[in-house]
């Protein structure tokens, strides 16, 4: 399948652009985050919705956060990039937490890994992967009850 202005860059991941792609991205916390704190990186996760992005599903979980959205078209006509929104909200929050915590570094990992979703099926597969994951991590019985977990919209 061709993308739109593909490109990659590489930190210690390799990063795929497109543009008018949904995006999987995760990243691994460096301990569990408790229920305050998996609230505040939640918030800042969700601050960049509708403005920088347009989230479809998003959990933080205790030891990781998923996420699936597309990226929104900066002011200057270019796509913004995920990278710097991501790691913007990571970083806020991280200072957050540790300013509460009283920790020398924030317990999030500073690269995340990101994906282009490929086709419907990823796209379904994965969306269901973290609908479940609190349920199938025993954190609650329905989805719905998951004060973390935040759904916009599912694919059609």
């Amino acid at each position: 399948m061709p993308f739109k202005n593909f490109n990659i860059w590489r930190g210690k991941l390799p990063h795929w652009r497109a543009d008018e792609v949904t995006y999987f991205v995760t990243f691994r916390h460096t301990r569990p985050l408790d229920d305050a704190e998996r609230y505040l990186l939640y918030q800042s996760l969700i601050r960049p919705d509708g403005k920088q992005l347009d989230l479809m599903i998003m959990v933080v979980l205790p030891e990781r956060t998923d996420i699936m959205f597309s990226v929104r078209e900066a002011p200057t006509g270019l796509p913004f990039e995920l990278s710097d929104v991501i790691e913007k909200a990571k970083t806020k929050a991280g200072k957050k937490i540790i300013k509460k915590t009283g920790e020398r570094f924030p317990p999030l990992y500073g690269e995340s890994y990101d994906r282009l979703v490929r086709d419907d099926g990823e796209l379904q597969e994965r969306y269901d992967e973290i609908l479940a994951s609190p349920v199938d991590l025993e954190l609650c019985e329905d989805p719905g009850d998951f004060e973390t977990l935040y759904v916009a919209n599912a694919p059609s």
